[in-house]
Formats: structure tokens, C-alpha cells, sequence
């Protein structure tokens, strides 16, 4: 009987040519230079032509005056400011409208999509009915149409008189503004402490959780801290630490108060109602990601059904509507630039101005590009550390 020989031939080595990683790092090096050089090209090719043009790739003209005026304005300007102050004022008319129309959109979003789980029918198919109609109709068709029905509203003298001080006619939505008065200051810091405690309720409840020791009443505690801060603080102070300036209906127009346009109103009931439908439906399937079990053993707990829902279901769904929520967040946000169709001044109509006065389309194009870029990025970084800070939770 033969004995192997402990010294056996080593495995010939693969040549480079044949090895599949190097094969892999070869292709990338490829793609990545010819991707390069076709922006090269392209860039070479843009500087060239504006150079023939007389332009040039720079943003020195933010300095000088602008020259147009802009029809709302959160932050004070004029016709005599800078292209730069104008450029804010988009800014903010579109963060403005991207806030407040993700919380709207939110909210009725997660209605719907409750509402398309209700056991009541009619219910569910007045749900359906929406998601379908509002998925299937373009924005731009619906922003329009919203439009329109506004025109088309009574005028000043024929205002619609609405709860709570509210007037809607064709010139758009008047809103109570509120006021700060001399003693919101103090209320504010006794908010802030309390939202101190709340949070801090919740960080150590967060640790417990994670040691396994039970946490709903730390949290109870912190919120009901924080809504006696809210609620006593306001009659400790002395006198209401907002007032509320009702608009005054007089013979051409409204005065005190908010006004809200109705190029303002048609977008943002455009984009609430458009991007609630899909936020609707990620509700629906996170929700119906939750096993049926969960729901089951609660209901052999006693709970009722929206304690099961707000208790068991949607702390377990979170993780399932969170990453495609961010998205119709981002869609929302990138939406809002259709506000040009509707006459609202926004980040983009601001900037087709600008670019049409200025002759600078390519800088002011790439500014509004790395704007909206700047935008989503953020907006996806406060979004991913909610994420994974659920995700934590869930374990």
C-alpha cells in the first residue's frame, strides 16, 4: 500500500486574464473611464459653445439687482434686492409648501389607508375609489382643474364664511395669523423644559426596552409631563401667549390675518391629495405586512380594535412604510415644482425668471438642481435615522 506524499503540486495559478475578480475590477475601470470621458466631452463641448456665446459658467450675477417682483413672500423683499435675496425667497416658498404639504399629506395618507382596511364597505370603496382616481390622473391635470374651481369661487363681497374665522373666496383661503404676545416667552420655556423631560423619558425608556424591562408607562409619563408643560404653562404665565388676528372682511379686500393665494391653495391641495392616495397605499401594505396573529392576540387581550391598531399594528408596520414613505416625501418636494403651472413663485418659477433675465440658464439650471439635490438629501438623512431607529426599536 502506497503512502501519499505530504508535498503535493501546488494548483497552477489562474492567469490574470482568466481570473474572474480581475476580469470584474478591469470592467468597472472600463465603464467608470468611458463614463468619465463622456462627461469630459460633454463639459469641454458646453464650455466651448458658451465661450462662443459670451457666457459664462459663473453666479456673480446673485449679486445684482433683480429687477421683478414676486407675488408672496415669507421673508421681506423687493424689486431693488439681489437675484440672490430673490432665489431665497423660491427657497423658502418651497420649503414652505414641501413642509406643510408632507404633514397634510401624512395625515390624510394614513386615513386612507386605514380606511381601505375598514370592515365598514361603503367606507372602503369610497377609499378605493380615491386611491384609484388620484393615482391614474396626472398632477399637472388635477393641479389645473383645482385651479379652476377656485376662479370660479365668489368674490370678496360674496366671501364664503367658514368655522373658526376662516373666509375662502376666489381670491384664495384667509386664515387666522397667529400673534406672539409679551408672555410667550416664559411659555416657551417652560415648553422647552418639558420636551427636555419628555425626550429624556424616551432615551431612557429606549434603554430599558433594550435591557427588556417594560417601558410604556416611562413614556406616559414623559408625554403627559410634556402636555401639562404645554397646557399649564399657559395659564401660569398670565394671559394667552398667542393671539390669533382674525381677518376683517372689508369692501374690496380682507385685512389682518393670513392670506393664502389661490395659487398657494390649488398646489397645496394638489399635491396633498395626489401624494396622500400613494402614502395611503404604503400604509395599507405595511399594515397588512403585520401577521394576523399580532392582531389576534390582542383582540384575546381585550383591546379594542384602535387600541390594536395604535398599540400592536402600526408600531410593527413602521418598519415596513418608512423606506417607501421616504420616497413620496421626495416626490412631494420634487412635485412642488409644477407650481409654475399655477402662477405660484416657487424655487423653479424664481429661477426661470432669473434665467431669462440674467441670460445664464446653464448656472441657474444647475443651482436649482443642486438646490432640489440638497433638499432630498436631507430630507433622506432625517428619514433613514428615523429608520433605523425603528428598526432598533422592533428587535
Amino acid at each position: 500500500m502506497t503512502v501519499a506524499s505530504s508535498n503535493e503540486a501546488p494548483h497552477a495559478r489562474v492567469p490574470p486574464w482568466r481570473d474572474v475578480r480581475v476580469l470584474r475590477i478591469v470592467a468597472q475601470v472600463v465603464v467608470v473611464l468611458a463614463v468619465g470621458g463622456l462627461i469630459a466631452v460633454l463639459g469641454f463641448n458646453l464650455v466651448d459653445t458658451m465661450a462662443e456665446r459670451r457666457l459664462s459658467f459663473s453666479l456673480d450675477f446673485l449679486d445684482r439687482r433683480a429687477g421683478f417682483d414676486i407675488g408672496e413672500s415669507p421673508v421681506p423683499y423687493n424689486p431693488n434686492d439681489s437675484y440672490g435675496q430673490a432665489y431665497l425667497v423660491g427657497l423658502m416658498n418651497t420649503l414652505f409648501i414641501g413642509v406643510l404639504g408632507i404633514i397634510l399629506a401624512t395625515i390624510l395618507g394614513v386615513i386612507v389607508g386605514v380606511a381601505r382596511l375598514s370592515p365598514n364597505w361603503l367606507l372602503r370603496q369610497i377609499a378605493g375609489a380615491y386611491v384609484e382616481l388620484m393615482r391614474n390622473t396626472p398632477l399637472l391635470v388635477q393641479l389645473f382643474f383645482i385651479f379652476a374651481i377656485l376662479l370660479q369661487l365668489p368674490p370678496v363681497r360674496d366671501t364664503f364664511a367658514l368655522p373658526g374665522g376662516i373666509f375662502l373666496n376666489q381670491r384664495g383661503l384667509f386664515v387666522p395669523a397667529p400673534q406672539p404676545s409679551p408672555s410667550f416667552a416664559p411659555w416657551a420655556v417652560i415648553v422647552g423644559a418639558g420636551l427636555v423631560v419628555a425626550v429624556a423619558a424616551v432615551v431612557i425608556a429606549g434603554r430599558r426596552e433594550a435591557a427588556g424591562q417594560p417601558t410604556y408607562r416611562l413614556r406616559l409619563i414623559g408625554l403627559a409631563l410634556f402636555g401639562a408643560a404645554v397646557i399649564g404653562g399657559w395659564f401660569a404665565v398670565g394671559g394667552d401667549p398667542v393671539a390669533f388676528d382674525v381677518p376683517r372682511q372689508e369692501r374690496f379686500n380682507f385685512t389682518g390675518g393670513m392670506a393664502l393665494s389661490a395659487s398657494f391653495t390649488a398646489l397645496l391641495v394638489g399635491l396633498v391629495i395626489y401624494t396622500a392616495a400613494f402614502i395611503g397605499e404604503v400604509v395599507r401594505g405595511g399594515i397588512q405586512a403585520v401577521r394576523r396573529g399580532q392582531v389576534e392576540a390582542a383582540e384575546a387581550l381585550g383591546l379594542s380594535g384602535g387600541q390594536t391598531l395604535r398599540l400592536v399594528v402600526f408600531p410593527q408596520a413602521l418598519r415596513v412604510i418608512v423606506p417607501p414613505l421616504t420616497s413620496q416625501y421626495l416626490n412631494l418636494v420634487k412635485n412642488s415644482s409644477l407650481a409654475i403651472a399655477v402662477g405660484y413663485p416657487d424655487l423653479f418659477k424664481v429661477g426661470v425668471t432669473m434665467s431669462n433675465q440674467t441670460g445664464q440658464p446653464v448656472p441657474v439650471i444647475v443651482l436649482i438642481m443642486g438646490t432640489y439635490l440638497a433638499i432630498s438629501l436631507v430630507t433622506s438623512l432625517f428619514m433613514n435615522i428615523y429608520n433605523r431607529r425603528i428598526q432598533v426599536l422592533e428587535r
